[in-house]
């Protein structure tokens, strides 16, 4: 079958995309830091669980459909960008834990899985999963492998940021190297947004036929 040539490039991508610093891990190592990992579960479940009905509704049409209307993708990065700047301030500013009340609490699963649709690389991996690697034939089997695949690798790779997070607990049970932690998150945070804003505004997202058949 046509959509088997494409899995072993559809792992890699997957893999290397799930695993790599942006949004979800940096916010998932700095819970994990400062919640521990079981408080941090319902955030990494949100994330993966998420994610993949993202790609789902991706795959439906959303695609085409930012395609047709580049203008909708343009302002959904600019909110994207306004809103992973209020999160970097709050992670920055967040209180140790057992301070504070909102500040000291850990993403729920509910948010976690809506801030997948405010998170400039989570579309790109969406968009760039069901446009170059959903063959043109077959297409519900191949959006389902598509996320099934996602699924099944990412909620591993961003545990392993979690963990990471856990494991930087003992060095930074001083309050102060938790409180430069927390903004260097932050400063990571903004960081991850360069390549959306450096990204141009016009002519960035095109649509294979392969998208538009998994639509239709």
């Amino acid at each position: 079958m046509l959509w088997m040539q494409t899995l072993p490039a559809l792992s890699v991508f997957a893999f290397v995309s799930s695993i790599t610093p942006g949004p979800n891990n940096l916010m998932l190592m700095t819970s994990g830091t400062n919640f521990g990992l079981r408080r941090t579960v319902p955030h990494m479940l949100g994330v993966s669980i998420g994610f993949v009905l993202m790609i789902v509704l991706v795959g439906l049409g959303l695609a085409e459909l930012f395609a047709r209307y580049p203008v909708a993708h343009e302002v959904l990065k600019w909110v994207s960008v306004a809103y992973l700047l209020y999160l970097a301030w709050k992670v920055a500013t967040a209180a140790p834990p057992g301070e504070g009340d909102a500040a000291g609490r850990p993403l729920t699963f509910v948010q976690a899985a809506l801030f997948q649709w405010v998170n400039p690389k989570a579309w790109t991996m969406a968009l760039t999963g069901v446009t170059v690697y959903l063959p043109p034939v077959e297409p519900w089997i191949g959006l389902a492998l598509v996320a099934g695949l996602f699924g099944a690798v990412n909620l591993p790779c961003v545990g392993v940021w979690a963990v990471m997070g856990v494991k930087l607990r003992r060095w930074l049970g001083d309050r102060r190297r938790l409180r430069m932690f927390n903004i260097a998150a932050a400063v990571l945070l903004v960081a991850s947004l360069y390549p959306t804003v450096a990204q141009p505004a016009t002519g960035s997202l095109t649509v294979p036929s392969s998208s538009r058949s998994s639509g239709e």
